[in-house]
């Protein structure tokens, strides 16, 4: 819809109490890194086009290389789904491609999708096309004849039961879609695979598992686990049983020779230490024979599974697990071409039908393609869709940020890089914080980290040590979960905190540490209903299974720390740990997550907690507020997607009532105390956001599948409000002038296929409102003594790009170096070069005529020497 004027939309939207979307038009994200790539499931190449290759992250959408894998571009991101599962490119028809949402590995960690996506004109535009309720898809099967018959393989819900799972069949390229095989709301399909040389001829494999909402490793497989076979096409199918495969098993990957359509390999996991292994039938399914139970192979099938028939070699067969096996002589030996280092853990291989020795792999670090049949592979490094699960900012100048990626470790990076970009020169490796863990900054000392493990690092000089919170502490066993958490007290910079099922307490910067809680998890517990049979049995004979999840200590009041676990509970003490009291909502149920919980900045008695109840297969969204010490409490939810859940709630800290949100899909903001919600997507891509920092003036965003993420400059967001109508300049907030101005670098300049993320504007941001679209707008800018040192005009032509600075990556590409007219909110960067001197300075904008003032500050770079 176009709007006139912002005037008529302002005041529609202050019936609502949200800010108007325009208001927030001039804000953007920029992408700082890391590119070390995360889990990927998915990857196909497209036949007839060597050097085209699509894959699709756990987390991160679609991407497309057009040169083998050299470099990488998003194709995804205006798609509400950030899951990717499976993929498949028509091979009658290459430019029709189908995805289906939802990665199907059945990780503790796992994200999910809203069903299948369609694309005809290879990835430019995507269409959802139905299948919303599969959540988790494993396997997609195009005929090769016909580019509107497919088949895809839903798992279904990972965390409880649901009807739309199983094998699906469209006719029509998934307008309509029918239920080709189903056997109960508790089974899913995991893979399938066609005989290439009679389409009608599919065999898949089914799979009966759930997760748990508490902490197990590999989840069950129940007895609806089984191979089926068709041969009409899908409208009848016939369960595979005996005739060499083990009694009982549960996941099992698929794949057919081309060579030899008779021989159909298997991988079958079957839940226990012998039984399991690569199986071959010689007469496409009906009889089996153990080829070899070489646990390297089968260790772990419920996450791994990928095998991979070559299609011009019937004996040859690929297998993918913690490395990348290949076997010669029909499936009896296997030897690793591919293991780490080099991003260990590998799940999917495609090989081009015509050209063996080109081929892509999806793994838990990213996806790579050889060109020489796997003599050399392509970088992993270009590839931004790490998973972080938190993130923080340190006090140093300008302040880095760290956290830990899932598989690949912790990594810090500054916010502004000495170099033109970020890039990977900047990103630091750490050990604090391994692959899941949380950390926290020592502000009496920069560059030094702790984590939730009981690690101190200085990323200065690289110096480490390790000091476990529970070694010799009574009350073991200690319980852990994948993640845990450590928090800085805000008002006592020796004092820290962590726990597993109590809390503990450092007084002296991580180097001892005290029990200040008993057990605060639930002491008893009811089967979740959500759970099948096999799932409820399986469980550990202790009594509880709860860690308490996460830890805020008031920025307020010394001694005042929340406490939540991932069962359900909320405890408040008010005397660091001598007594606590159990301020629990009385709406939490056994198994809520308590995931953050934000103790407020400008009352000791207000808190903030995001509750997370997907792993009891209920996607709600749950924020709850406290005014009077957990009393009472809230729900605040208003505005925000029925269907997402909250994985984070943070509080501005110079704006009270301003709140930030992140749910497994998207960003949100609330002007008044979370009484309405509304998106603050912006230019964010689509993706799981697992925390939000406040750091100064910036919200840095940590996302589950597309890296970190930093929205510079909040002062728009503190100013505005729904009473903002009129043209307005909003005041800017103190700009640094830096040692080393915009474009230094040193050394050789990265090569433009190089990937990196981008430094914040240098410069003055200044923010302006216009009511309705203007025709002349202009920026003057003068010294303490009125003499002019600056302008900018609407009129000015706009320089044209750099060539020397342009990257291969249009989506790094921010506003703000033109004066903007339309109606709505706009930043300009008055770029001042670096011998502006630092002083007191005033912003007039001319809007047609007439002015609007602020002052500016100019600040000197901490950094320099006096």
């Amino acid at each position: 819809m176009v709007v006139a004027g912002l005037a008529s939309l302002l005041s529609a939207a202050s019936f609502g109490q949200s800010v108007d979307p325009s208001l927030l038009g001039g804000l953007s994200y920029r992408l700082v890194g890391p590119f070390r790539a995360g889990r990927c499931l998915a990857c196909t190449g497209v036949p007839g086009n060597p050097d085209k290759f699509y894959f699709g992250a756990v987390g991160g959408g679609i991407w497309v290389s057009e040169n083998a894998g050299l470099t990488w571009t998003p194709i995804f991101d205006q798609m509400h789904a950030a899951s990717i599962g499976a993929i498949a490119v028509a091979p009658s028809k290459p430019e029709v491609v189908y995805v289906g949402s939802g990665e199907a590995d059945m990780r503790s960690d796992i994200q999910q999708g809203d069903g299948m996506y369609k694309s005809t004109d290879g990835g430019a535009t995507w269409a959802h096309i139905g299948l919303e309720d599969t959540r988790q898809i494993g396997k997609i099967l195009v005929d090769p004849q016909n580019e509107n018959v497919l088949y895809v393989a839903a798992l279904g819900h990972q965390f409880g039961p649901n009807e739309e799972r199983g094998v699906f069949k469209s006719v029509d390229g998934g307008a309509t879609w029918t239920k080709s095989l189903y056997l109960n709301a508790d089974t899913g399909a995991i893979d399938m695979v066609m005989d290439p040389t009679d389409h009608n001829t599919l065999i898949a494999s089914m799979w009966q598992t759930r997760r748990p909402p508490w902490e197990v490793y590999p989840p069950s497989s129940g007895p609806g686990s089984g191979l089926y076979k068709s041969t009409d096409a899908g409208k009848t199918w016939s369960k595979i049983t005996g005739h060499g495969l083990p009694g009982a098993f549960g996941h099992v990957g698929l794949s057919i020779s081309n060579a030899n359509p008779n021989r159909v390999y298997a991988v079958v996991d079957t839940n226990r230490k012998t039984g399991g292994g690569v199986f071959v039938s010689e007469d496409k399914g009906a009889n089996w024979t153990l080829a070899t139970a070489d646990e390297r192979l089968w260790g772990r099938g419920w996450y791994f599974g990928g095998i991979t028939a070559d299609p011009k070699d019937a004996d040859a067969v690929y297998v993918m697990n913690t490395g990348m096996y290949r076997s010669t002589d029909g499936g009896k030996t296997f030897l690793p071409i591919k293991g780490a280092p080099g991003g260990d853990d590998y799940h999917t291989l495609w090989i081009n039908p015509s050209d063996p020795k080109r081929m892509i792999s999806a793994t838990d670090q990213g996806t790579i393609v050889s060109i020489d049949g796997g003599k050399t592979w392509s970088s992993w490094w270009n590839q931004p869709t790490g998973q972080f699960y938190h993130v923080i900012a340190d006090n140093r100048f300008p302040y880095w940020v760290a956290g830990a990626q899932q598989d690949s470790g912790a990594m810090a990076v500054p916010s502004r890089s000495n170099h033109d970009h970020i890039s990977m020169r900047d990103w630091r490796p750490m050990s604090v914080g391994g692959e899941s863990g949380t950390i926290a900054a020592d502000r009496l000392h920069p560059g030094t980290l702790l984590d939730d493990g009981g690690t101190i690092e200085r990323l200065d000089d690289g110096w480490h040590k390790s000091v476990d919170p529970t070694k010799g502490k009574p009350g073991g066993p200690w319980r852990k979960a994948w993640t845990l958490p450590i928090a800085a007290s805000p008002v006592d910079p020796k004092v820290f905190y962590t726990s597993r099922q109590s809390v503990f307490r450092s007084g002296d910067s991580g180097n001892s540490w005290q029990i200040i809680s008993p057990d605060l998890t639930r002491q008893t517990h009811t089967t979740p209903t959500n759970l099948d049979g096999p799932t409820a049995a399986d469980i550990d004979p202790a009594p509880h299974h709860g860690v308490v999840f996460w830890l805020a200590p008031s920025p307020k009041k010394r001694g005042t720390l929340w406490a939540g676990t991932d069962d359900g509970l909320i405890w408040l003490t008010r005397d660091d740990g001598k007594h606590w009291e159990n301020v629990t909502p009385s709406q939490l149920t056994p198994w809520s997550t308590v995931g953050i919980i934000d103790a407020s900045h400008f009352d000791a008695d207000t808190a903030y907690a995001a509750i997370d109840r997907h792993r009891l297969d209920d996607n709600k969204p749950y924020i709850y507020r406290t005014r009077d010490g957990g009393k009472h409490w809230d729900l605040i939810t208003t505005g925000l997607p029925s269907g997402e859940f909250v994985n984070v709630v943070r509080e501005d800290p110079v704006r009270r009532g301003l709140l930030y949100a992140g749910t497994d899909w998207g960003v949100f903001v609330s002007f008044d105390d979370g009484a309405n919600w509304q998106p603050l997507q912006l230019n964010l891509p689509h993706a799981s956001m697992r925390d939000l920092v406040i750091a100064g003036n910036d919200l840095v965003v940590g996302t589950h599948g597309r890296a970190i993420w930093i929205l510079d400059d909040l002062s728009p967001l503190r100013q505005i409000s729904t009473s903002t109508r009129s043209t307005t300049l909003l005041a800017p907030s103190p700009a640094v002038v830096f040692i080393r101005g915009p474009g230094f670098d040193d050394g050789t300049p990265l090569p433009i296929e190089e990937p990196r993320g981008e430094n914040p504007p240098y410069g003055a941001m200044i923010d302006y409102v216009l009511a309705e679209p203007a025709h002349l707008v202009t920026v003057r800018v003068t010294d303490a003594h009125g003499k002019e040192v600056g302008k900018a005009s609407s009129s000015d032509k706009p320089r044209p790009p750099d060539p020397s600075r342009l990257t291969i990556a249009p989506y790094w590409v921010r506003p703000g170096s033109t004066l903007s007219t339309g109606p709505g909110a706009h930043r300009f960067v008055w770029n001042f070069g670096e011998q502006m001197a630092p002083g007191d300075y005033e912003v007039a904008l001319t809007v047609d005529g007439k002015v609007y003032k602020q002052r500016l500050k100019l600040l000197a770079d901490p950094r320099q020497k006096r």
